[in-house]
């Protein structure tokens, strides 16, 4: 399959395209931002086509980040996925921050825990607790870092996620410690493309997967329609 894979839900904007018969992503580009997703994103995605050599009536799906994460920045990616699936007469799949955080974690089959954390401000995380095999141990929420903390009845853990520095910093001193902390700041845009591939396109819709209720109001329409980007010359 060919899979076009966005991400645009924390502090990058990125597309890639991986080919799962070659086993590798074929073009892609991320760009490290806090704001600015809206302008920068649909020129990124028509660099990384180009790149690729191929056009959007050959990719077989798009897959894309549904949250948690900036409302704003979560709006831009699934209204550009959704544009460009509809546009391509291809299915759209989403997939959590969460889960595209820990999938290499996963992929490793270690035996240690997962805790995948995205800063929620407000002395709170976003995060959801995993055995090695992926299995549910906590599922995903909005809560106290204090209770994020109390994870660490599990074992020590593989911490990831943009707020994993946050958790390493606080952990219990007489807890086992970490086994390793990974404090990306956006998940690998690789790993967001292969889960995309994994996944089924209706068990996984892509839709904004919300653990809070968002600051600003939505318009008539969330996710208006997106046009598909034209190619640099």
């Amino acid at each position: 399959m060919l899979i076009l894979a966005i991400d645009t839900a924390l502090d990058a904007c990125a597309a890639g395209i991986l080919d799962t018969s070659a086993g590798k992503l074929i073009a892609q580009e991320s760009l490290a931002m806090k704001r600015g997703h809206a302008e920068a994103l649909m020129p990124l995605i028509a660099r990384v086509m180009k790149q690729s050599g191929i056009g959007f009536a050959s990719l077989d799906r798009i897959a894309v980040t549904t949250g948690p994460g900036s409302f704003t920045g979560l709006r831009v990616g699934l209204s550009a996925a959704r544009g460009i699936a509809l546009a391509a007469d291809r299915p759209a799949v989403g997939l959590t921050t969460l889960t595209a955080y820990a999938a290499p974690v996963v992929s490793q089959n270690n035996a240690a825990p997962v805790i995948s954390a995205i800063d929620a401000r407000h002395d709170q995380v976003y995060f959801q607790v995993i055995r090695g095999d992926g299995s549910a141990l906590i599922r995903p929420r909005i809560a106290p870092i204090a209770e994020a903390l109390d994870a660490s009845r599990f074992g020590a853990p593989h911490l990831v996620g943009n707020a994993a520095g946050i958790l390493a910093d606080r952990w219990p001193a007489l807890a086992p410690p970490p086994v390793r902390v990974d404090a990306q700041p956006a998940p690998d845009i690789a790993w967001v493309a292969w889960v995309g591939a994994a996944v089924s396109p209706e068990m996984a819709p892509a839709r904004p997967y919300y653990l809070r209720a968002p600051d600003a109001k939505l318009p008539a329409d969330p996710l208006p329609k997106a046009s598909l980007p034209t190619p640099a010359s």
